[in-house]
């Protein structure tokens, strides 16, 4: 018996068209624990099928290596939200 699912069911990343960013417009990260949940969040993605934006294969080097890999390059297109925005 074999399932059939379809792996892109997930991923809102692989719809959205590649967004050209200035790295000077990606906020600094403020403090390691910070980076941990940006990176977990990341490596989520990656395990989802998103493909990285870093020049690493992904079924030899572990998702969140390459989530913190790219981090480290300025790859990954974040925001900060206050709190004001959160609950509305």
């Amino acid at each position: 018996m074999t399932d059939n699912f379809d792996l892109n069911e997930d991923i809102q990343e692989e719809e959205i068209t590649e967004i050209i960013v200035d790295p000077k417009d990606i906020p600094d990260i403020d403090s390691k624990y910070r980076l941990i949940l940006l990176a977990a969040q990341r490596a989520k993605q990656i395990q989802r099928g998103a493909n990285p934006r870093v020049d690493l294969d992904p079924r030899k080097i572990k998702p969140t290596t390459i989530a913190l890999q790219e981090f480290d390059e300025d790859k990954v297109n974040f925001e900060f939200i206050s709190r004001d925005k959160v609950k509305q």
